[in-house]
């Protein structure tokens, strides 16, 4: 499935944002095979970190100046977060750039295959909980409720994931949705009932 992604996501030419004032940050999708059961790595985040306070989120952050790229950030952000070190990480392509509206990020997200099992160190200045959820219970149909927000004058739709008590929202679920789209093409799902 990941080399089926991998060659997916290299034929897809992802929506950036450019010509932006928004401050320029990167996530890591991370996902690991658990014999044939395939997972995602959310955290959540604590309410020291200076923005999105509680929320659960894909590793990532702002830019570096240090950073080559968008994939350094978010290999970087996902080494201090969860301890996943960067050679570990397979990157598979990447997805279309997601705004935030309150606190005015673009955020450039990656998908990344990583190993199972792995030992993660959480930073818990930055990270609660490390969250880990099946693929399979995301695409269930009453995992996700749809809502709207109006953004800039339009009208668009809010989507929330909810596992076992956690909610998932805002540009990250908006990045998941995008993702499981995405996977239910390239896994032949049929996508009508998403």
């Amino acid at each position: 499935m990941f080399l089926r992604l991998k060659e997916y996501l290299s034929k897809r030419q992802p929506v950036l944002v450019t010509n932006t004032d928004r401050v320029i940050s990167a996530v890591l999708v991370p996902i690991y095979n658990n014999n044939g059961e395939y997972h995602i790595i959310f955290t959540q985040r604590t309410n020291r970190v200076s923005t999105h306070k509680g929320q659960i989120s894909f590793p990532g952050g702002v830019r570096d100046k240090t950073d080559a790229s968008l994939t350094d950030t978010a290999l970087r952000e996902c080494t201090e977060e969860v301890g996943v070190a960067c050679e570990a990480v397979d990157i598979l392509g990447q997805l279309d750039d997601c705004p935030t509206f309150v606190s005015h990020f673009i955020i450039t997200p990656f998908v990344g295959a990583i190993p199972w099992p792995y030992e993660f160190k959480m930073n818990e200045m930055e990270t609660s909980e490390i969250i880990d959820i099946p693929i399979q219970a995301l695409l269930d149909e009453t995992c996700r409720t749809d809502g709207s927000e109006i953004v800039d004058g339009e009208p668009m739709t809010a989507y929330f994931y909810t596992y076992k008590g956690k909610v998932i929202w805002g540009a990250t679920a908006r990045i998941l949705y995008q993702f499981l789209t995405i996977w239910q093409e390239v896994a032949g799902y049929d996508t009508k009932h998403s």
